[in-house]
Formats: C-alpha cells, structure tokens, sequence
C-alpha cells in the first residue's frame, strides 16, 4: 500500500515565521535548495523524511505537529458552512476545501466568520427581534464562540499557561494540597479566605481583601475556585499577554476568554502536567483513579486528559465533551479528527446521551464517523448537586473518546473486541451524508431528496445520490 505524502506548507511557514528566518536561511538549515523549500511550503512538493528528521534535530520539532493540527478543523467547520443552503449550487469539492485549509487557513478562517456573520443576522431576521429597529442592534460576532474557536484552534493547550500552573504548585512542594498552596498564596497577598453556608459559589471582595466560598460545594471544586483565584491574583500579567496575542475582537470576548484562562491555570495547576501525564499512563487513564489521586472531580479529570499536547511530551489526542439533558453541547474539546458540530445538538447515536439512563455507571462504545475513523467513546452521566434539600442539581453527561488505535492503552477497553462492530455515529444531522440512519431528524442539506406518496420507509423521504 502507497504511503500517503506528507503535504504541511503551512507548517513550514508558521515555524520559520516564529523563528524569524528568511527562507535562504531556513533552507540551510533543513539542507534543502531555496526552491525547493519553496515548493514545500506552498504544497508543491511534500515534506520529505529528510527534511522531517532535520526539523526534529534543528528545531526540536514534535513532527506529529505536521500532521495534526487546524487543517482538519478548518475543513470540517467548511463543510458544516457549506452545507448551508446558499450554497446549494455552488459548493466547491472536499478536495478545493483542503487545499483552502492547507494552503490559505487564514482565508479559511476569514471564510467562517462570514459566514458566521451572515447567519446571526438571517436567524435575527427570521425571528423578528424587536432588537432590529434599535440603534444597537448592528451585527456582532458571538463573544462566546469567538472564545470557544480560540481554544479550539490551539488544541486546547496553552503552553504558557499550562507551564505557569505547573510551576507554581510544584515549587510548593510536591503532594501538597492544592487547597492549602493556594489559600497561602493568597493570604501572603493579604486576601483571607473564608467558607461560607450561604451566597455563591465564589465571591471575591476587593475593597475587604476577602475571598468568600460556598462550604456546601465539593472539596474538588472548592480547590479549583481557590486556583482560579490564584491566577487571577499571580499571574494576571500572563493573562493579559495572552490575550493581547489572541486579539480578540470585542471586549465581551476578551472578557471571557480572560475567565477560561484563569479556568484553565486551576485545572492545570490542579492536575500539573508531567504528573499528570505519568500517573494517567501508570493508571492506563482511569478516571476514578486520576480523580483520588489528585483530589479532582470526573469531569475535571476528563477535561484535564483532552488538553495533554505538549510539545515533546504528547498524551493520548483525547476529544471530550459535556451535553445537558436536552443533548445540547455545552462544552467541547478535540484533539482528534472528531469534530463536533458547531450548531446545535451532538449525534442522537452517541452513547452520551444515553448516560443519563445509567447513573453512576461508565458506558462502552466503538464507533465510526462518516469518514471512515474509528473511535473508542466512554461516557458517565454527572451531576452538580445545589448542598440543600430545595437547592437545583444540575445534571449533564461528559463524553471522552480517542481514535481506537489507542484504546489498548485505556483500561476501559479491557474486554473489547477492537476489531468488532462499530455503531455508525455522525457530527450532526445536517450534514451527516448516512443515507439509512433510523435517528436522523433532519434531511442532509448537501442532498436532493426523493419524495414518494406512496411509499414510507425509516424516513419519510429518500436521499439521492
């Protein structure tokens, strides 16, 4: 069987860009001829081993970094745009949208946001928002999925974050409770932490130097908001540099993006990285064991496993997910070729949703996306309980998968057969391209329909080719 050719122009560009090379320079470097390195990054020619080898030994280079990245997102988030009935005549071919992705990702990603655009103001429209006839009603991007894109794009790891986190509750001393390092840290901030019966969760009073938490919440997230407060207080110039590189477009956007990377230091800092990378491979990623060990809850472990891509010191590429009752995504994270649909509900087919019938329980699924990737999926129901009797539980079901090449080193496969059925699954009914899926609610939009009277199948309709 061919080997398939390594194509990474883009690649090239943004590394010899962030080292500030010319491309004779760079050339040199990687032992090739100036055209030729030209030809490569424009995805004229393919990387060769090579010069693979040489980024390794030259730069340090994950090399798994130029085949993994934004081209597969950029590609997916295309198709879901251009499922889009405007579109209906004009669609380019799946192959136009790779090298869009490959070659361009900036016209890509400029692409998306049109389109983003143009559908937040036909859904205003279509809705009659009596916002319309104000002055402030002009289009806005979503500050909330300008937030969630950022995340997406970098795999959900931020280097300087992540390495921050890590370095402060390890220069504490190592197994030392995250509840103690961070109160201390505070407290030599001049900010006293107390627990509180009633109120929020969390609330921070600046004018009293006083940092006030509900004692009805769980000991895991009683850390976690003590670290988010720590990032806050210790590393805010970081935050902020942060979010001067990401250039966020309003500051609603920037606002909460602000409050995810706080989010995203407790977590680390919580679960430090090499730590957690080694006992999740000793544990071969049992969550319940991952969750004692580090005093976190499921979720947060779940969560924490999605983000282990490190340059040089890669976990497991997880994807995760939260749904609500109603199989609305609440959170999201990939760092797979899963991708997951970026309007509405996940696939009524994915054992998520049936983790709200067995509470308490892990549920088991091999599944396999239009495309042909085969995927170990885990879910567990979890619930968020209010600490009193008339006090709301919340409840949602987290999901976390990885392609099934992987799943040995999980030891919730134990007992599989790897090779055995694989329930067919898709990223939304809209533009799953399954013709014969008993769960579809609606017609693919890509596809004509066939329309007999006569005639009643699982669906009411036919997809043609």
């Amino acid at each position: 069987m061919a080997t398939q050719k390594l194509y990474a122009g883009a690649k090239l560009r943004e590394l010899r860009g962030r080292l500030g090379l010319t491309q004779r320079v760079f050339a040199d470097k990687l032992g090739v001829s100036l055209p030729y390195l030209n030809q490569m990054e424009n995805n004229h020619r393919p990387v060769s081993a090579a010069v693979v080898l040489a980024l390794a030994q030259e730069f340090g280079l994950d090399v798994t970094e130029l085949t993994v990245g934004e081209g597969e997102r950029l590609v997916s988030d295309m198709r879901e745009a251009l499922a889009d009935p405007v579109f209906a005549k004009t669609a380019p071919p799946l192959a136009d949208l790779r090298l869009a992705a490959s070659n361009a990702p900036a016209l890509a990603r400029a692409f998306l946001d049109l389109h983003r655009a143009y559908r937040q103001s036909h859904e205003r429209l279509a809705s009659l928002d009596e916002a319309l006839g104000r002055e402030d009603a002009g289009l806005r991007a979503s500050p909330w999925e300008e937030v969630r894109d950022f995340f997406h794009y970098c795999d959900n790891y931020v280097d300087a974050i992540d390495r921050a986190a890590e370095h402060f509750i390890t220069s504490t001393g190592i197994g030392k409770d995250p509840l103690i390092t961070a109160t201390e840290a505070l407290r030599k901030r001049g900010i006293e932490v107390q627990f509180s019966d009633n109120g929020p969760l969390r609330a921070f009073n600046l004018q009293e130097r006083r940092l006030d938490l509900s004692a009805r919440a769980a000991a895991p997230t009683q850390r976690f908001q003590l670290l988010y407060q720590v990032a806050l207080q210790t590393q805010n110039e970081l935050l902020e540099a942060t979010l001067d590189l990401a250039r966020f477009t309003t500051p609603e956007a920037r606002d909460i993006a602000k409050i995810g990377l706080a989010n995203y230091f407790a977590g680390a800092a919580l679960m430090p990285y090499r730590a957690f990378l080694e006992a999740a491979q000793k544990t071969r990623h049992d969550l319940e064991r991952l969750s004692d060990i580090f005093g976190a809850s499921i979720e947060q472990v779940a969560h924490r496993l999605s983000t282990l891509q490190r340059p040089g010191a890669k976990g497991i590429p997880f994807f995760f997910v939260r749904v609500d009752q109603a199989g609305t995504i609440t959170k999201r994270h990939s760092a797979t070729r899963l991708q997951f649909a970026r309007f509405g509900g996940a696939c009524p087919l994915w054992n998520v949703h049936r983790a709200f019938e067995t509470p308490g329980r892990f549920l088991r699924q091999l599944a396999e996306t239009p495309d042909g990737v085969r995927y170990f999926c885990l879910s567990r129901d979890v619930s968020k309980p209010g600490g009193a009797f008339l006090a709301p539980v919340r409840r949602y079901a987290i999901g976390l998968g990885c392609e099934v090449t992987h799943a040995a080193s999980l030891v919730y496969a134990d007992g599989l057969d790897l090779k055995g059925r694989f329930e067919p699954i898709g990223i939304s009914c809209r533009i799953c391209e399954r013709k014969d899926c008993h769960q579809r609610s609606v017609p693919p939009l890509e596809r004509r329909l066939r329309v007999d009277p006569d005639r009643r199948g699982l669906l009411p309709y036919d997809i043609a080719e």
